[in-house]
């Protein structure tokens, strides 16, 4: 059952969604954090790992070539439902989808994002506009903010353990406020 009932996309947006997950190249930013995140699941102990938006699952293909990591994976993204609702878990990847969400939609998926954080989250951010477009025309990159924007909102939330400026943005690591 999901956590939060409060809708998190639109049954429009949903569809230009999907459209682009048609191509190869869309959804492919989680690849390069596979080390990362590894190391973060072997520094907790962690033993599950809620990718939330995860598109075609970049990331569990990007942790495979890691023999020595056992932890259940939880996919989720609205654009895919077959994946079902978002679960809890020990760590939580949130990786290049929050610049994505319709602004309409932000605070309900970050009260997701809180609800289904057990101890950590890794949560990249890209700032700037997409290379993508929707079939609207619109950019895929919705929320176009600086770092100075989003973090009185995570901070709402989580408490902030890291900040690195990364390529087009930023990446948190994120433990839930407990107020």
């Amino acid at each position: 059952m999901n956590p939060d009932p409060r809708p998190v996309i639109s049954e429009d947006y949903r569809h230009l969604q999907q459209a682009l997950h048609k191509s190869s190249n869309y959804g492919t930013a989680s690849l390069q954090y596979g080390a990362e995140v590894r190391r973060l699941l072997l520094e907790d102990a962690a033993r599950s790992l809620s990718d939330y938006g995860a598109g075609r699952q970049n990331l569990r293909r990007a942790l495979s070539v890691f023999p020595d990591l056992s932890v259940d994976y939880y996919p989720y993204d609205p654009a895919f439902p077959e994946y079902g609702p978002p679960r809890p878990a020990d760590l939580v990847c949130c990786i290049d989808v929050l610049e994505h969400i319709e602004p309409d939609f932000l605070d309900n998926v970050l009260d997701e994002l809180k609800a289904i954080t057990v101890r950590r989250g890794f949560f990249t951010i890209h700032t700037g506009p997409a290379v993508k477009h929707l079939a609207d025309g619109r950019n895929a990159h919705l929320i176009q903010k600086p770092s100075s924007w989003w973090l009185p909102r995570l901070c709402e939330r989580f408490e902030i353990e890291a900040l690195r400026k990364t390529p087009g943005g930023f990446l948190v690591i994120v433990t839930p406020r407990l107020t």
